[in-house]
């Protein structure tokens, strides 16, 4: 009698790949969803690039941003050539020396550019002296001129002062300014929408009212009106006072949209089984907002951050242009657009908009940001 074999699957053959589906947890999902979104990784690397500019900005600048020039107001960029002196084609960047000259037909200096004298662009040069992050002293810049000639890549403002270097320090402030401004707005939204949907009753209809006030008044003379409230005491008022000052008003006006919907994301989650469960469990209401509310509502916080940032950019823009806002010495983007407000000027020198210009790019890439984390945490998102 012929013994029976029984087949046994070889240990070669090529197995199925096992599925990861369910095993990603919530987090995990946003992570991939984001990251197949390009534009909000072209936003977040553009943003990168952006803080890392602007943090290094005294080193990145060949002139310090408060020194005048007088020989060179309201001078046009300098050229720049990558054809040597001996008429090739190289990798060294070169400038044309530029002179100052009295036009008599309109009684107006101007620049003319002498084509014949080509001076070289050297980099980690030695210039200005300033301090990286408060601590680190240095006078070595990336690029510059030897001596004492200077550069101007991106042209000067009515004082001879580098655009490059007061864009880029400008940016420290108009930059982080909206970061301050959201996370104020983001504790302010929070707290009082959470406790306006939690609680209910007087408490509820007290700060609905209060929220539609506030949101009824246009923006910017909301903003003006209470930059001009300020007290007597402000009058000596330093640089940096008022820029904590410019994040508190630009918070005081921006928390009433996280608040009201943070207010009905609580509202449906008062009737839930887990708040129940918590409540029958004997768990206080401080308990149950931080530890078993917000922690849900913490994909939308941050979502609402990331699309507010870019309105707390064009707050304090709109502040400073007025003059409300950021005062000499501190420079933002918003002070530096208002030497641009003359028509006639804007035409005889265009790169005085080149702050504004920074606005639109950071704006678009906090959008891009902001579109893509909305969309990673959809739940029904692809």
């Amino acid at each position: 009698m012929a013994e029976s074999t029984t087949l046994r699957p070889s240990d070669d053959l090529v197995r199925e790949p096992i599925s990861e589906v369910g095993q990603l947890s919530q987090w995990q999902l946003m992570v991939l969803r984001f990251r197949r979104n390009k534009l909000a990784m072209i936003g977040i690397v553009g943003l990168v690039v952006m803080y890392l500019l602007v943090a290094f900005a005294p080193f990145l600048s060949s002139n310090d941003y408060m020194y005048q020039d007088r020989d060179y107001i309201y001078g046009p960029p300098s050229p720049i050539t990558f054809v040597g002196p001996d008429g090739r084609l190289g990798l060294r960047p070169y400038t044309y020396e530029m002179e100052t000259v009295l036009d008599e037909r309109i009684f107006k200096f101007v620049f003319q550019i002498d084509y014949d004298q080509k001076i070289p662009v050297r980099f980690f040069v030695r210039g200005d002296p300033y301090t990286l992050f408060s601590a680190f002293r240095s006078n070595v810049h990336l690029y510059g001129l030897e001596g004492d000639q200077r550069i101007y890549i991106m042209g000067a403002d009515s004082l001879g002062r580098d655009i490059v270097s007061r864009v880029l320090m400008g940016g420290q402030i108009s930059m982080t300014v909206g970061l301050v401004g959201v996370i104020m707005t983001v504790i302010f939204g929070s707290v009082l929408g959470t406790a306006s949907g939690y609680w209910g009753g007087m408490i509820d209809d007290i700060m609905q009212r209060i929220i539609e006030i506030i949101s009824s008044f246009p923006t910017v003379p909301l903003w003006a009106a209470l930059a001009a409230a300020m007290p007597p005491i402000s009058a000596s008022f330093t640089a940096l006072h008022r820029y904590f000052l410019i994040t508190v008003i630009l918070s005081l006006v921006g928390w009433t949209g996280l608040a009201r919907q943070l207010r009905a994301k609580v509202m449906s989650y008062r009737n839930s089984d887990f708040v129940q469960a918590a409540l029958a469990a004997g768990a206080s209401d401080a308990r149950i907002i931080f530890v078993y509310m917000l922690p849900n509502a913490a994909s939308h916080i941050i979502v609402v951050a990331a699309l507010a940032v870019p309105g707390m950019i064009l707050g304090e823009t709109s502040l400073s242009f007025l003059g409300l806002g950021i005062m000499p010495p501190m420079v933002s983007w918003g002070s530096l657009l208002r030497d641009a407000q003359q028509v006639p000027v804007i035409i005889q020198s265009p790169w005085l908009l080149i702050p504004g210009l920074a606005v639109v790019l950071t704006v678009l890439f906090f959008s891009f940001l902001g579109d893509g984390l909305r969309d990673a945490v959809d739940p029904y998102s692809i």
